[in-house]
């Protein structure tokens, strides 16, 4: 049995009130899987927190997290498809969340029961768990980084998705008040935007429904360690 990716609730208009969402996954074999949770990018400590910031670039799908000159981390991201694109602009990351879940889409479950549902369908008698979206950095309402699966294009309903090893590690760079400028390309792109990609992340097997009800999405990564 396929599993559904945790945020295809979400695969809905922003104005609903719904976040970002990719495309079902096919079966693939377990190496698949190894090489997408093996991948990581090198990461530095910023000398002053206070003159960190984050540039993405949505044609190369790339983010960079500088301090002045120097990159911290550059890694790849999964930002908003045609029609439900990320927001361009300057903005401030004004809201972190290591634990944030989804107010209105996610799972219901009874029991070792779970499926998909949103908030107001779930059935009679079962509890409900918001979608997982783990460590969130919310720049403008309803849109934030966090982390989830990464394809190689544009694939979310606004949102910027992040590796599960990586997503941590951006968390802890940036702070409430970290300058986010989005743009159809930066700078950065030609200089030092050219970084091997994670496994595409579409043909890879979901977790079962009940691992989602629980917190094990949380802690789904590696221990960060920093250059």
């Amino acid at each position: 049995m396929k599993f559904i990716r945790p945020t295809l609730l979400a695969a809905v208009a922003l104005g609903a009130g719904f976040l970002s969402s990719c495309n079902l996954p096919t079966s693939s074999g377990s190496g698949s899987v190894a090489a997408y949770q093996a991948y990581d990018r090198p990461t530095k400590k910023p000398s002053n927190p206070s003159a960190v910031r984050v540039k993405v670039s949505l044609a190369h799908q790339m983010a960079y997290v500088m301090e002045g000159d120097k990159a911290l981390l550059v890694m790849p991201v999964s930002t908003g498809k045609p029609g439900a694109g990320t927001p361009t602009g300057s903005f401030t990351i004004y809201n972190k969340e290591a634990k944030h879940r989804a107010n209105t889409h996610g799972y219901a479950y009874s029991g070792q029961n779970a499926k998909q549902s949103f908030l107001a369908s779930k059935p009679s008698g079962w509890s409900f768990k918001g979608t997982p979206m783990p460590y969130w950095c919310e720049f403008k309402p309803n849109y934030g980084f966090h982390t989830g699966w990464l394809k190689h294009e544009p694939c979310t309903h606004g949102c910027i998705r992040m590796h599960e090893n990586l997503a941590p590690k951006f968390f802890a760079l940036v702070k409430i008040g970290t300058p986010v400028s989005i743009a159809q390309s930066q700078p950065e792109d030609s200089t030092i935007g050219k970084i091997a990609l994670a496994p595409d992340a579409t043909p890879l097997p979901d977790n079962p429904p009940m691992f989602y009800v629980g917190d094990g999405y949380f802690t789904k990564h590696k221990s960060p360690k920093y250059d």
